[in-house]
């Protein structure tokens, strides 16, 4: 392709067929960095969104003990989820700063997925590099686990004990070689705005940090440019029930 021949847009997520989304994270704040514009983007024609974090972020604030640490930003998670339409927040208290991708978060995702009974998955890269440069342990292993536990959700004889539940898509955040993409131009990129600025007390103990109201503009409209559009989130996308392709 020459340096001047104009890209075709990446098409847009077919989530007219979402009716649930879980969101599967390991940190307070990570759903808040784009994904939570197109949660906004959802939950406004009536889709119902979930959030799971595999921790409360405890280790997050250097000048804060964890223990009101956990509290604040469990806190601001909340609120923040509240701002763009989602009231289905759950916990698990696995160690920030430390996880470990195996059976115990597998465990816990899978049973969330059975739960929840999603039609979409949602979580964060697993790769070493993502978007924003070199990834975090705790990002990676929850991407990997979440990626599994997807499997492990609809196998009945892997964690016995609930229905098995199989999601249709997994999405990916953060993948560097995205598929598709939501247009959240307008009311969802303001209400992801207001979500990531819910977790004031987080973002005023890392004072180089942006503003929201100037970051996440800036990154959706880098990423608007891909999918045609004004301000948009990008993500890779999994059709789990499409026939395998050989090509």
């Amino acid at each position: 392709m020459a340096a001047d021949e104009p890209r075709t847009p990446l098409p847009a997520l077919p989530d007219e067929t979402f009716r649930r989304v879980l969101c599967v994270v390991a940190h307070p704040d990570d759903v808040e960095y784009g994904t939570s514009a197109a949660v906004a983007a959802w939950t406004a024609r009536g889709v119902e969104v979930g959030y799971l974090l595999l921790t409360r972020g405890e280790a997050g604030i250097d000048g804060i003990e964890p223990d009101r640490t956990r509290e604040l930003r469990s806190a601001e998670q909340v609120a923040a989820a509240a701002e763009v339409g989602v009231t289905h927040v759950e916990f698990r208290d696995h160690p920030d700063g430390v996880l470990e991708y195996g059976l115990a978060l597998r465990r816990d995702i899978a049973e969330e997925i059975r739960r929840f009974q999603p039609d979409v998955v949602l979580t964060g890269s697993w790769e070493l590099e993502f978007v924003a440069g070199l990834n975090m342990a705790d990002h990676r292993a929850v991407g990997l686990a979440t990626l599994d536990a997807v499997r492990d959700a609809g196998n009945r004889w892997v964690f016995p004990g609930t229905e098995p539940w199989s999601a249709r898509w997994l999405l990916v955040s953060g993948d560097p070689r995205p598929t598709h993409g939501v247009d959240v131009t307008g009311g969802p990129l303001a209400a992801g705005v207001r979500s990531l600025e819910a977790h004031a007390q987080y973002l005023a103990a890392l004072p180089w940090h942006p503003a929201p109201a100037d970051f996440l503009p800036a990154v959706m409209a880098q990423q608007g440019r891909a999918l045609g559009v004004e301000h948009a989130v990008l993500f890779r996308a999994w059709d789990l029930q499409a026939p395998p392709s050989f090509d």
